[in-house]
C-alpha cells in the first residue's frame, strides 16, 4: 500500500497536466452598442492538433456562435508544418468574418515560409490587419477593429519606442487615428506586455495572446511562472486587466505539442468576449 502523502501529491500533480481544451468567457461593457457583439478570440494555435480535421476546436468555436472570429497571431508555427493551421483557418473562414494579426513565430519561419502563410490567409479570404482600422458591423451594432503586426516584423521590440516609418508604434498611432469616430474601438495585437502603450492611444478593448498563460500555474496563488518578453512571474500571463479605461483580455492560447515544456494547470483555451451596453 502506497504511503498517503505520495498518493495525495500524485493526485494534485497529475490533473495539472490536463491539456484538454476549455472555453473561457468574458463580458465587457461597451456603452452605446444597440445589441451585443460576440467575439471569439483564437491565439497561439502553433499548428497544433485538435482532433481529426481539427474537429474539437472547430466544434468548440461553433458552440460559441460568434459574430466575429479574431486570430491573434502564432496560429502558424515556425517548426510544425502548416497543415493543421490551414485546415482550421479554411473551415472557420467559411462560417465567420475572420481578422488576423501576425505573431512572432510567423516571422521566425523565414521570409519564404512567411509569405506562404500569408498567402494562405489571402486564399481563405481572411483579412490581415497591419496598422489599420476597419469598421465592422454586426446587425445594428458597429465597432472599430484595429490590428498591428508583431514587433518581430521590425526586429523584436525596436518598434515599441521609435516612430520610424512602419514601426510597431507607428502602426498603433495610424490605427488609432483611423478609428477616431466615436465608436467602440478594439485593438487586436499579439503581445500583451505593452498595455500602458495601448492605453495611451485610448483603445477601449485590447485582445492579445503570446504569453501562453505563463506555462505553469498554481491556481489561486500563481497566475503564471514565465512568459516570453515578460520573464518570471509575468504580470499579463492571462486573464482580464484594466488601465486608464482600457480593458485588456489575454488568452492563454492553444499551443500544446509545440511547447518546450508541458503546460501545468494551464489548459489551452478558446476565449469568448461578449460586448454589451
Amino acid at each position: 500500500m502506497l504511503p498517503v502523502l505520495p498518493v495525495v501529491l500524485l493526485g494534485l500533480i497529475l490533473p495539472g497536466f490536463n491539456s484538454s481544451l476549455k472555453t473561457v468567457r468574458y463580458e465587457v461593457t461597451a456603452e452605446g452598442l444597440p445589441q451585443p457583439v460576440r467575439i471569439a478570440l483564437v491565439t497561439d494555435l502553433h499548428a497544433c492538433a485538435y482532433g481529426r480535421g481539427q474537429r474539437k476546436l472547430l466544434d468548440a468555436v461553433e458552440e460559441l456562435a460568434p459574430d466575429l472570429l479574431l486570430l491573434g497571431g502564432d496560429i502558424f508555427d515556425d517548426k510544425l508544418p502548416d497543415e493543421k493551421a490551414a485546415i482550421f483557418l479554411r473551415e472557420v473562414s467559411r462560417k465567420y468574418p475572420c481578422f488576423y494579426v501576425t505573431g512572432n513565430h510567423e516571422y521566425w519561419s523565414g521570409e519564404a515560409a512567411f509569405q506562404e502563410k500569408m498567402a494562405c490567409l489571402e486564399e481563405f479570404g481572411i483579412r490581415r490587419l497591419c496598422g489599420e482600422a476597419v469598421s465592422v458591423e454586426v446587425g445594428s451594432a458597429a465597432v472599430e477593429l484595429c490590428g498591428v503586426d508583431d514587433p518581430d516584423a521590425w526586429g523584436n521590440s525596436r518598434g515599441y519606442t521609435e516612430y520610424e516609418d512602419g514601426s510597431f508604434r507607428e502602426q498603433l498611432a495610424r490605427a488609432a487615428s483611423q478609428a477616431e469616430n466615436g465608436r467602440y474601438t478594439i485593438l487586436l495585437t499579439h503581445r500583451p506586455e505593452q498595455l500602458a502603450l495601448y492605453a495611451s492611444f485610448g483603445f477601449d478593448l485590447v485582445l492579445a495572446g503570446h504569453a501562453h498563460g505563463g506555462q505553469w500555474r498554481i491556481p489561486g496563488i500563481l497566475n503564471g511562472l514565465y512568459a516570453p518578453d515578460q520573464g518570471l512571474f509575468p504580470p499579463y500571463a492571462g486573464g482580464r486587466y484594466e488601465l486608464d479605461g482600457t480593458v485588456m483580455i489575454v488568452s492563454r492560447g492553444l499551443a500544446r505539442e509545440s511547447t518546450r515544456v508541458p503546460r501545468f494547470y494551464d489548459r489551452p483555451e478558446l476565449v469568448l468576449i461578449e460586448l454589451k451596453s
